[in-house]
Formats: C-alpha cells, sequence, structure tokens
C-alpha cells in the first residue's frame, strides 16, 4: 500500500482556553473541535507554554473527576505534581509519560512544582471503548528511550512505531503517540499502520505533513490508508511535535466538563456524584485546598459528538 495521493491533511486550528479558575494560564485546544470530535481514541488535545511562571502563577488545579477516560500528560519543560484518589503521588517531567485511567471514577489533582520556571507541555485525553469504560481505576509511569534516525530524535509514548519503538503502556484500544524533534532541513518518512489515522500537533517551528505546512500549535490530521509518513522541517530551526494515532473510534461520545459518556444522563449521574462526593471518585490526599466544583449544566440536553463520514 502507498502513501495514499488522496488523502489529504486537514487543519485543524487551535483555539484558547483559560484553565484553572480565577489564575487560569491559557492553553491552546485544538481537540475536540465542531469538525472533529477524535483521532483514534484521542478524544482531547490541550497545548500550553512556555508560561513564565513568575508571571502567570503556574500550574495550581484542585482535585476534579474523570469518567470515561484517560489522561495523557506529557512535558517539555517545567515539573507538575500529580495526586490521585487511586493514592498515585508522581511527578510529571519532561520526556516522561504518565497515565491516569479514569473509568468509573477518578479524581486528581495537578499542580506545577515551586523550583518550576517555564511550563510547557501537552494534556491529552484518550476516550474509552464501551465495554471498558467502567474499567478500574489506574496510574502508569514510563520514560521512552530516545531514538536518533534521519536527522529526528522520537520518544515513543504509547503504543509502537516500526523501527522506531514501542511502549509497554497499556491502553483500550489501539494507539500512537511519540514526540518528534526535527533538526534544521531534516526529512523524515516514518512507516505506520494503514489502519490509523494520525494527527501531528506542532509544538515549535513548522513542518510539513505529507506537503501540507503546520505552524505551531496547529493539529494536522491525516485519515487511515498510507503505510508512511513524512515530515519536514523546511527552516533553520528546530521543530518539535507530538504525533498521535489510532484506529478510528466509530463510538458517539458525550463529552462535558471532565466526564465522558455515551447519554445526557450518564452526565448528570457523574455529576451528581462528583457533587455529594459519593464514593464514586475517591479522594484525593494531600492537596492544601478545596475539590473543585463541577459547573452548572446546560439547559439544553447534551448531544453525542461524532467525526464525519469517511469517504
Amino acid at each position: 500500500m502507498s502513501n495514499g495521493e488522496d488523502r489529504r491533511v486537514d487543519v485543524l486550528t487551535p483555539r484558547d482556553v483559560p484553565l484553572g479558575g480565577p489564575r487560569a494560564m491559557t492553553v491552546r485546544r485544538t481537540l475536540p473541535q465542531r469538525g472533529r470530535t477524535t483521532i483514534g481514541a484521542w478524544c482531547f488535545a490541550d497545548h500550553y507554554g512556555p508560561d513564565d511562571v513568575s508571571a502567570s502563577g503556574g500550574m495550581d488545579v484542585p482535585p476534579h473527576p474523570h469518567t470515561g477516560l484517560q489522561t495523557v500528560s506529557w512535558l517539555f519543560s517545567g515539573e507538575i505534581e500529580h495526586r490521585d484518589s487511586l493514592g498515585s503521588h508522581a511527578f510529571v517531567r519532561p520526556g516522561e509519560l504518565n497515565l491516569m485511567t479514569g473509568g468509573h471514577g477518578i479524581c486528581h489533582s495537578e499542580v506545577s512544582t515551586p523550583g518550576t520556571t517555564v511550563l510547557h507541555g501537552v494534556q491529552l485525553w484518550v476516550a474509552l471503548p464501551e465495554e471498558h469504560r467502567d474499567t478500574e481505576r489506574d496510574f502508569q509511569h514510563h520514560v521512552p528511550e530516545p531514538v536518533r534516525v534521519d536527522g529526528a530524535e522520537i520518544r515513543v509514548f504509547l503504543g509502537d512505531l516500526p523501527g522506531v519503538g514501542s511502549s509497554p503502556v497499556r491502553t483500550f484500544t489501539p494507539l500512537l503517540g511519540a514526540e518528534i524533534v526535527l533538526q534544521p532541513h531534516a526529512t523524515l518518512t516514518l512507516a505506520v499502520d494503514p489502519a490509523f489515522e494520525h494527527g501531528l500537533l506542532v509544538d515549535e517551528g513548522e513542518v510539513r505533513l505529507d506537503g501540507t505546512t503546520l505552524g505551531r500549535a496547529e493539529l494536522g490530521h491525516l485519515p487511515p490508508g498510507g503505510d508512511t509518513l513524512t515530515l519536514t522541517n523546511d527552516t533553520d530551526g528546530v521543530a518539535r511535535a507530538v504525533l498521535l494515532g489510532g484506529t478510528p473510534f466509530e463510538e458517539e461520545i458525550v463529552m462535558w466538563w471532565n466526564f465522558i459518556g455515551r447519554s445526557h444522563e450518564d452526565i448528570v449521574k457523574a455529576r451528581e456524584e462528583w457533587q455529594s462526593a459519593s464514593g464514586r471518585f475517591g479522594a484525593v490526599e494531600g492537596y492544601p485546598g478545596e475539590r473543585l466544583p463541577a459547573p452548572e449544566l446546560p439547559n439544553a440536553a447534551l448531544r453525542p459528538r461524532k467525526n464525519p463520514a469517511r469517504h
């Protein structure tokens, strides 16, 4: 199978979203969008920084709940302290993956550490399939080895990239996640699974994905069908991007606040149980403050989201 000349890169542009209360730091959100809910099972992508912590106050997100998803934290600089209701107490550091599974229910806090001067990274979510969306809480940590190939340095933090590396971290659908740093004027062709769709989120510089130029914070989407991807850095500076992939996620999902369900009623129930401090989500120990209350639900019923039909 070839790269597929009929495949077109769809460029998704970010929107700015304040995160985490009155001293909110601003993040750039590329997933979900009206025209695209998921790339594989990846359903949420926030890109933030470089953020001067002395000016912004950094990240301080009080205990908050999740259902029906996995959170994937990946940093380029800085350090974040993670605490969750499983009892995990861990640190998110550059080049190290922290993956938390909040199936039936989990809660956690995220706080940048006192020694952090610049905070810079991505926060990603993965939707759990129907058969696993009520799975038990879990937390995994992994430090992928950097691999150098064709003017690039690659860290595969989820899934498998043929000829480059693989990750032992457990997921519930086929997924790919990798950080790619491209040297100036480097061209990199990667072998990929043709059953996967892919997204390339550019963090720094510019990258051409199969001939389409992506600027900083843009996310390029490619449908399934090709067995290679070509990334090119035409500039005089280093470029960095995060490659995401997975088999198309065909289920319709309802996303609201920090919950993923399948119906309006799923979300209402999760919100009620969080507000009433039920045992569904447990409690975070060691956070010096109150937990985050849920916002009010909209007046209209929440409707499932799905991707546009594939041709």
